[in-house]
């Protein structure tokens, strides 16, 4: 065999294989978009429907709760951590 014929079955191997590479990412993007539509139709995404109440685009109404939460947090931790520090010294 001479090193033409050698480039061109090296050349048409190499192109064989990217080919069924591409073809199998082809195939594999098309099933993982039919089970997102599968899962999507039978109601399975129930944590993706419930993700947009929990936003932080709320309104001004829930940023004061969430900081006053954040506030009553912080005390309780810090009374806490000062209860500890007084019977453990």
């Amino acid at each position: 065999m001479t090193i033409a014929g050698m480039l061109e079955q090296s050349g048409v191997l190499t192109l064989l294989g990217m080919g069924m590479v591409f073809g199998f990412l082809v195939i594999m993007i098309i099933t993982i978009s039919r089970v997102g539509r599968l899962i999507h139709l039978l109601g399975l995404d129930k944590d993706v429907q419930r993700a947009p109440s929990n936003t932080a685009g709320a309104g001004p109404a829930q940023a004061s709760v969430q900081k006053n939460n954040n506030a009553a947090l912080t005390a309780a931790v810090t009374a806490a951590v000062s209860e500890y520090r007084k019977t453990n010294s």
